[in-house]
């Protein structure tokens, strides 16, 4: 495939778009109330659920529920009903430094995804014409570069927290597959000097346990030098260091916005390339689809047509 894994073309017409935000709900203990955007088809019943978590990202807006539109436009056209917060570590929200779990929030991020699906019933009532759609028994997380953390988290990594050294396990048994864009790897030596002393979370996450299907993606231009010595190499940690089932995709020559998958046109895509955004859009959703539908063909069709053209934009592989 070249740049051949394109919306309109590989994955029918997609469906009109409802989306709502903010969704504001109280929550008992947090610095502010946690608002989500919901994003869902018009039409469909029995929808399933994609909870997205933002990175934490350079721009005022991106890393909040008013990023990643290329993933949430795409996934919600196609049945999926995609619901996104605004985590703590946003800009939008402009917290006092000093506010607890700052600057990365990395549990109550968890936490957040947890209160969302505690919450259901009431984002539902929120949002017009989506009570009684939605499949329960259907739920995956995902999520972008501190997003992929948070994500790894729910589907069963753990770390040991660097406050008190205590092991923490935040898996979520309501989540049933996930996806991993750009995620931090392991921890100990492959750490550069500024993320071990300024990070410290980064230290110990183990893959061990993350048991639930996921799709881990990584570019192979992705060096992110802040954080890692260990150069592209390192994002791809939750796949080798995870028991299977597992799915990896490489990205060719993508960095680490993969394109450009926080949003249309933001300036700190580094690698900004439409085809690669599409090819990450329609192999995530079609990875979802046959978690989902185990029946469905989707995510081998995909897989097929990526490695069909003669300069195809990845490869994937898978245990």
């Amino acid at each position: 495939m070249t740049a051949s894994i394109h919306p309109a073309d590989s994955f029918g017409p997609p469906a009109p778009v409802l989306s709502v935000s903010p969704v504001v709900l109280p929550v008992p203990g947090r610095a502010v109330d946690l608002e989500v955007r919901v994003s869902a088809p018009v039409t469909g019943s029995d929808l399933p659920v994609v909870l997205l978590s933002h990175g934490q990202g350079h721009s005022n807006h991106l890393s909040s529920l008013h990023g990643y539109a290329p993933l949430v436009d795409f996934w919600a056209a196609r049945g999926f009903v995609v619901i996104q917060p605004t985590h703590l570590s946003s800009r939008t929200l402009e917290l006092d430094p000093a506010t607890p779990g700052a600057p990365l929030y990395w549990r109550s991020r968890a936490e957040d995804m947890t209160s969302v699906l505690d919450r259901l019933d009431a984002i539902e009532a929120a949002v017009p014409r989506l009570s009684g759609r939605l499949d329960r028994h259907k739920v995956a997380v995902a999520g972008h570069s501190m997003g992929g953390h948070t994500a790894s988290l729910l589907l069963g990594a753990r770390l040991t927290d660097p406050d008190d050294g205590e092991v923490v396990d935040l898996a979520d048994p309501r989540i049933g597959a996930g996806v991993l864009l750009a995620a931090p790897g392991r921890g100990g030596d492959a750490l550069s000097d500024f993320a071990a002393r300024n990070y410290p979370v980064f230290r110990s996450p183990d893959f061990s346990a993350m048991t639930t299907p996921a799709l881990v993606v990584a570019g192979d231009k992705d060096t992110s030098t802040h954080l890692t010595v260990r150069g592209p190499d390192w994002h791809t940690d939750p796949y080798v260091l995870s028991p299977g089932p597992k799915s990896l995709l490489t990205l060719f020559d993508a960095e680490h916005g993969l394109g450009g998958v926080s949003g249309y046109d933001v300036a700190e895509t580094t690698d900004e390339n439409p085809g690669r955004v599409a090819a990450v859009a329609g192999l995530t959703w079609a990875y979802l689809r046959t978690q989902f539908f185990p029946g469905d063909t989707a995510w081998r069709s995909a897989c097929e047509a990526l490695a069909a053209g003669p300069n195809p934009l990845g490869r994937v592989e898978s245990k």
